[in-house]
């Protein structure tokens, strides 16, 4: 039986070596967690992470040339939400933090990096990394039953004929509660128990209060289904619970962050701005 952990894959980039250095024997007494490389510079950071593709990146915001920022933001141009690395930024200006958190970095440390902290932060990561590998895995499984159940059937019938069975199950169900298909589930969940839902190809991951479904429906049928005073789309790949906002604030670009109750931060696009008005409210 192989009991070694599967391993994390850690890239740092900090302009300062010894900072680099200091990380290096820190990451060295963890079993779980392997350096694969270091940059001390954003150009050769954008280039080692295309090749390396590392788990996570251990980043300081104020570098010469490009930030940490700066690269964060061209790495979310370039990469799927799904092939981004976890960020921890590390900085030794606490005013970086909050524009950290909106730039969607998973933790932030302030130099001198404390050990403590340095713990904390890397089981979140532990943590971000199994759910992502539970919730592809679960997504990959639903993909594979649905094939082998509708391979007979062309994929928008499919879709449409499903949309109509939903809604006609809709019509049966009080209006607080939605339907959904999950593989031969189906479920009959409170609205008001969702707190977001986003689109993952031809299904959707949607996520209660207690755990992660992943459904067949489209964002169309959602929106036709749901109560506007629980449900709002702020993205076209994202529908929220607009109860379960916490904060919103300006991002760029004319877009806002939305923060949730569970602290999960979802983008209110430039596209969805007319939503505003009404999420400022709640």
């Amino acid at each position: 039986m192989n009991d070694k952990p599967q391993l994390i894959s850690v890239m740092v980039v900090d302009d300062e070596p010894l900072a680099r250095q200091g990380m290096r024997l820190r990451l060295q007494q963890m079993a779980d967690f392997e350096l694969v490389g270091e940059a001390g510079n954003g150009r050769d950071a954008l280039r080692l992470i295309a090749q390396l593709r590392p788990d996570l990146l251990l980043l300081d915001i104020q570098m010469p040339g490009m930030t940490g920022l700066q690269l964060l933001q061209k790495l979310q141009q370039t990469h799927a939400a799904s092939d981004m690395p976890l960020v921890i930024f590390i900085t030794a200006y606490d005013a970086y933090a909050v524009k950290a958190f909106a730039e969607q970095a998973l933790d932030y440390l302030l130099k001198p990096v404390d050990d403590e902290r340095l713990l904390q932060a890397l089981q979140r990561v532990r943590a971000q990394l199994q759910q992502r590998d539970q919730l592809r895995q679960h997504v990959q499984l639903q993909k594979l039953m649905q094939n082998l159940q509708q391979r007979h059937l062309q994929s928008e019938a499919a879709g449409a004929d499903a949309d109509q069975e939903l809604a006609a199950l809709q019509r049966l169900l009080p209006a607080e509660r939605m339907v959904f298909k999950d593989g031969h589930k189906t479920l009959r969940i409170k609205q008001a128990e969702i707190r977001w839902i986003e689109a993952a190809g031809d299904y959707m991951c949607m996520q209660t209060r207690e755990t992660t479904h992943v459904v067949r429906a489209t964002m169309k049928s959602i929106e036709a289904r749901a109560d506007p005073g629980i449900l709002q789309r702020v993205h076209r790949s994202t529908i929220v619970n607009i109860r379960a906002i916490k904060s919103l604030v300006p991002y760029q670009n004319g877009e806002y962050m939305l923060t949730m109750d569970c602290g999960k931060q979802i983008k209110l696009s430039r596209h969805y701005r007319n939503k505003l008005a009404l999420l400022q409210s709640t």
